[in-house]
């Protein structure tokens, strides 16, 4: 044999066989001369191609298989073992390279941060122009934060015309007055009866105090949160005042609704007045009349009254017209003693039952009680519609709970009945309505009834002399 082939590191190439081959294929000197050529066959192809380096194992092999068996050895899986085990080796050797550049980078940029100079930044001052306000021009103050006066928006004439009685401003647009001024006696009249300041911005009523023949004060839709100057006099130790309480006991007419008032008790002080309106403000209760026998009008309309107050009301013996709508009041009372009142309005309000009106049989003319919940059996009540009421032409009863027309049928004297947005549903329930001879105008829609195909043919066939039905004329 060749001794170069001897020597070359080849791997052992095992034939799997019984155990004679194998025994016999592990013996040196084997002089069979058909294993000899086949090693020399073996050594020759060796030399022309040349074997890669792979490292064996046999034994670890075997303990791997758990026998001695004979085993194969792959060349080329061995080589691709070995070459991916470089590789990984390769990309290990790469990481670690780069991590270890990236640790140089970043102490590089430390240093190179730590080496720059430190430069401190001075911050100038806060500009504090901001904080103070600006001048503002007029057209840049709301409205009602502008300060002006009746002559601001009016040309008046110095010195007043001395025969003028009436003095009137209406509020418009950006001509809105913010102050009376305590010295608006200075720009109008002494003999003014008169004074109309109408939806302006007015919080503070003053300047009244000395116009002495004032008869009509009316500040309506203004800004008013308490009524005040109405007198220039004071309390003497006998509780009279020590002049003759003027403008206020010579006052006939005071409109101050539409304001922000809560406190009505000061118009005790006029007591000659015959209408007051304080309409839509803030009063809880009613207050300061109870003396005011000549007052013949009063509207409480739109406040937070829940009471019909008897201590007051009760000395309004002239009294015409009360109005408290849009209130939160649940039973009518105090007005027993009001036996010239021709006009009672408690609609929007919270009354089930009509009731203690035995005082005005023979004087109410209009009736005005819609929105509320009152049904057939408190409409019917004895000191109610039950009584024989001789003047009564108008009762408004919309908006409520009825569901007939039954508590209507004795009051002959009815020329109008407005019921709309009640539960009546058939023309039996009209069928009560049939007796009043003298009515001339019936509102019934939004009930069931209405909704028939020959309702209006019909209600002119149960109440002949009707010329109106709801909206449309007959």
């Amino acid at each position: 044999m060749n001794t170069d082939t001897e020597n070359d590191p080849q791997p052992q190439i095992i034939a799997a066989g019984n155990d004679d081959t194998t025994n016999s294929a592990h013996e040196y000197g084997n002089d069979n001369p058909t294993t000899t050529a086949a090693t020399s066959t073996a050594a020759e192809a060796s030399e022309s191609t040349p074997a890669a380096e792979v490292t064996v194992e046999p034994e670890e092999v075997q303990k791997e298989n758990g026998s001695g068996a004979p085993f194969l050895i792959d060349t080329a899986a061995s080589a691709k073992i070995n070459d991916d085990a470089t590789e990984d080796t390769k990309g290990a050797e790469e990481e670690e390279t780069a991590a270890t550049d990236n640790n140089k980078t970043e102490e590089a940029k430390v240093e190179e941060e730590e080496s720059k100079p430190i430069i401190k930044k001075v911050v100038p001052p806060l500009p504090l122009d901001w904080t103070k306000m600006a001048e503002c021009n007029e057209e840049d103050i709301a409205p009602v934060d502008q300060i002006r006066y009746p002559w601001d928006v009016m040309d008046i004439p110095l010195p007043p015309d001395q025969s003028e009685t009436q003095f009137l401003i209406v509020g418009t647009a950006g001509q809105k007055i913010t102050r009376m001024g305590s010295n608006l006696c200075d720009y109008v009249s002494k003999n003014l009866t008169h004074l109309v300041l109408r939806s302006h911005l007015i919080r503070t009523m003053e300047g009244i105090s000395k116009l002495k023949h004032l008869e009509l004060l009316e500040l309506y839709d203004n800004m008013i949160d308490e009524i005040g100057d109405l007198s220039s006099g004071e309390l003497v130790d006998n509780g009279e005042e020590d002049d003759d309480g003027l403008p206020a006991t010579n006052l006939r007419v005071l409109d101050i609704s539409y304001n922000v008032i809560r406190d009505m008790n000061p118009v005790s002080q006029c007591r000659n007045l015959q209408e007051l309106y304080i309409a839509q403000n803030k009063i809880k209760s009613i207050r300061g009349i109870g003396q005011l026998t000549q007052l013949r009008k009063i509207d409480l309309g739109a406040n937070r009254i829940r009471v019909m107050e008897e201590e007051e009301l009760s000395g309004l013996i002239n009294l015409e017209e009360l109005w408290l709508g849009k209130n939160k009041i649940e039973h009518i009372g105090g007005i027993s003693k009001l036996t010239k009142l021709r006009r009672l309005d408690v609609q929007s309000n919270r009354l089930t039952s009509i009731e203690n009106l035995e005082g005005q049989v023979d004087t109410l003319e209009e009736l005005y009680l819609a929105h509320n919940g009152i049904d057939v059996e408190g409409a019917k009540c004895p000191t109610g519609l039950a009584l024989p009421f001789k003047q009564l032409n108008t009762i408004d009863m919309s908006r409520n709970r009825l569901t007939d027309t039954s508590p209507f049928a004795h009051l002959t004297s009815l020329n109008e009945l407005w019921i709309s947005g009640n539960d009546i549903k058939t023309f039996d329930d009209v069928e009560y309505i049939r007796s009043l001879v003298e009515l001339d105008g019936v509102y019934l829609e939004y009930n069931l009834v209405a909704s028939d195909f020959e309702y209006r043919k019909k209600l002119v066939e149960i109440v002949p002399n009707l010329t109106q039905i709801d909206a449309t004329m007959v």
